[in-house]
């Protein structure tokens, strides 16, 4: 089978196409035919290691899992003798984690992994751009239980976790403030806020509201300044945070009545299910910006590297 392989951390260059041995599904596995994946900011911070402290889990000198991506959309065309709830033929997508792999034509998940069928009203391309901001975005919005009503502004409302982070805060019935550029304006309208800033012109900082939840999809924040804006017992996240943003939230997290969530998200099956049956329910759609094909899979890496994406940036396997 064809797939991006990259055995050195690099550019977005060290991205090969080639072919590879076409995995065969355990007794608890399917074989998904992959129609289509995505590059997100885990893909290229990985291929490029980034943080150094990638190297730690993922191999020091070189790389130990060589293919990347972590969402998909296609189609089961085996499952193994003990699996139960797909069948060969269903339309899939979901979330392979941490095992990656998704930049090639086939894969091997366990039936129970992030997975279900993908949702009737849109493409494969569509599909496999939702799991990875949604999955985020709906681990964050989760711990911080946002109830109906409350005012929630997200930061980076019109990329991957925020555009998501901006349909699901609505569809628990919040009022979303959405923060972007003039550009995204009317994309983050499309997608359900409430408000939008435009941060080239305001800073919400200084408008004197205060929030519920304040929602930081891009790592851009300043923690200290930003308090000002978070009621007494509000909740910041920081979904994109580093070490010292880390650091920071758990000192105003033990020292305050605010708290800071931050950190490794999870997932599960029955999450990819809540996000596609919002999906059917027409409360949650993709935002696709550029589609290209698993051959142009480093031209996508150093687009999306250039962190000015709408959105999402899909590959056509």
């Amino acid at each position: 089978m064809k797939a991006a392989v990259y055995t050195q951390y690099g550019p977005p260059e060290v991205l090969k196409i080639k072919e590879v041995e076409k995995p065969t599904p355990k007794q608890n596995e399917i074989l998904l035919r992959i129609k289509a994946t995505a590059v997100n900011s885990g893909d290229w911070r990985l291929r490029k290691a980034d943080p150094f402290a990638v190297r730690f889990l993922y191999g020091l000198l070189r790389p130990k899992i060589n293919i990347l991506g972590s969402v998909f959309s296609g189609e089961v065309e085996r499952v193994g003798e003990a699996v139960k709830d797909f069948n060969a033929g269903d339309l899939v997508f979901g979330h392979a984690d941490m095992s990656f792999g998704a930049y090639a034509e086939y894969k091997c998940l366990p039936e129970n992994a992030s997975i279900a069928l993908k949702p009737a009203n849109i493409s494969h391309l569509e599909a496999a751009v939702i799991p990875f901001g949604g999955v985020t975005a709906l681990h964050f919005i989760k711990r911080a239980m946002i109830k109906p009503g409350q005012k929630v502004i997200v930061i980076g409302a019109s990329g991957a976790v925020g555009s998501a982070a901006v349909q699901l805060a609505k569809s628990f019935g919040a009022e979303v403030t959405g923060v972007c550029s003039t550009a995204n304006i009317s994309l983050v309208k499309s997608i359900g806020a409430d408000k939008v800033i435009d941060y080239t012109k305001e800073d919400f900082t200084k408008n004197g509201e205060t929030y519920d939840v304040i929602f930081d999809s891009v790592n851009t924040l300043s923690i200290s300044r930003s308090l000002r804006s978070l009621s007494k017992n509000g909740i910041m996240i920081l979904s994109a945070a580093g070490m010292s943003e880390m650091i920071q939230g758990l000192w105003i997290s033990k020292t305050s009545n605010r708290k800071v969530l931050t950190g490794v998200i999870s997932h599960t099956k029955s999450d990819i299910v809540f996000i596609k049956e919002l999906i059917e329910a027409g409360k949650y759609k993709p935002v696709l910006d550029r589609t290209y094909s698993l051959d142009q899979i480093a031209e996508a890496h150093a687009y999306v590297e250039k962190g000015h994406k709408k959105g999402n940036v899909a590959i056509e396997v």
